[in-house]
């Protein structure tokens, strides 16, 4: 019994050193060698300060820049340790308020598009946490941008164009536009 003991005790030190620091370390390795920017956050920078990443929405309501997905995170939008949706259905009454305010402030930055409001821009992403808006959203916001940043709307909208990702692989997913990207361009055109 003692040597099944000393066996098992043995394997779970070996197992313990391979699965707990030789495994880790050399995935960490690969992946700093390799996919540096990835490893680290997807980080934007601007001037040497980190503006936000890639991968997690940012909150923006100035009517100037673009507008993402509702977060629903807390205890604040975006909190990407608190990653979550808000897992109201459709018909519950909190949903349909928030829906309904989203709509009446995009209809307050831009009074005079009568378009039918995607449906991106007024709801929940899963995560809380969506970089990314589809082509519709961008292009539903695209005229109130270009006005009130005195742009010509082919600028804004060739930024749109330039700043839309396609489908993951070839096949995944549908084509979107990363709002942090797109804003920060934005602040760039002169």
């Amino acid at each position: 019994m003692w040597r099944q003991i000393k066996i098992a005790l043995l394997l779970l030190g070996v197992f313990t050193v391979i699965t707990g620091i030789f495994y880790p370390l050399v995935v960490t390795g690969v992946a700093q060698a390799f996919f540096h920017h990835q490893a680290n956050g997807s980080m934007i920078e601007e001037g040497g300060k980190n503006i936000g990443s890639e991968l997690i929405g940012q909150s923006f309501d100035d009517p100037k820049f673009f507008w993402g997905r509702l977060s629903a995170t807390s205890p604040f939008p975006y909190n990407a340790a608190s990653s979550s949706g808000s897992n109201l259905g459709p018909a519950n009454p909190a949903f349909l308020e928030a829906v309904q305010a989203r709509i009446n402030a995009l209809k307050t930055a831009d009074p005079g598009n009568n378009r039918p409001v995607p449906v991106d821009l007024v709801t929940y992403s899963a995560s809380g946490l969506d970089p990314h808006i589809s082509i519709a959203a961008a292009n539903y916001q695209v005229a109130r941008v270009a006005r009130l940043r005195e742009l010509a709307i082919e600028q804004v909208d060739a930024l749109v164009t330039e700043f839309t990702e396609g489908r993951q692989l070839g096949i995944l997913g549908e084509p979107r536009v990363n709002v942090l990207k797109l804003n920060l361009a934005l602040d760039t055109v002169k």
